[in-house]
């Protein structure tokens, strides 16, 4: 399994971190512990290790013509599906990391994928009885950050997700 994502500094990944640890003790919530905070640019995907190679040079060229920027996360929001509820962290709206996403999707664009960019706080294991407890103490929460886009990262899950390779946002 591999992924496309963008990771906040870890500053961030420690506060959010901070909620998914509520969630745990709290709202019986414990897989989003496994994965750091990030925005996901393009969504897990499998490949035979075999083809790896292709996925490094798909990744490569990916379009990083993009002056490093700036993301503001602000507040929280949720994605009520009955079945597989979710709660993040809101990134503000951001050209740039639209453009982003659509430089990635022009070179990994198999399978349908819509850009919800968020930061995922509690999901999986979130039933949605706590999703609806959690909701109402996190939609009125106050979280606001920013952070310095500067790279990208592929990952391939080897029992956790590693980084494989990065690229750098450029100003060329």
């Amino acid at each position: 399994m591999y992924f496309i994502a963008i990771y906040p500094d870890q500053k961030i990944i420690d506060e959010v971190r901070l909620f998914k640890e509520d969630l745990a003790l709290n709202f019986g919530n414990s897989k989003a512990l496994k994965n750091d905070a990030h925005i996901t640019l393009f969504p897990p995907f499998e490949r035979e290790i075999e083809l790896e190679e292709d996925i490094h040079t798909a990744f490569q060229k990916i379009d990083t013509n993009i002056t490093p920027f700036e993301i503001i996360l602000n507040g929280f929001g949720n994605f009520p599906h009955p079945k597989n509820p979710v709660l993040y962290i809101k990134p503000e709206e951001n050209e740039n990391l639209e453009q982003l996403y659509f430089n990635v999707k022009e070179k990994f664009s198999f399978g349908k994928y819509s850009f919800s960019p968020h930061v995922t706080v509690g999901y999986r294991d979130l039933s949605y009885k706590n999703f609806l407890r959690a909701w109402e103490i996190y939609k009125d929460k106050n979280y606001k950050t920013r952070f310095l886009v500067y790279k990208i990262s592929l990952l391939r899950h080897d029992g956790k997700w590693v980084s494989i390779n990065e690229k750098k946002l450029s100003e060329e």
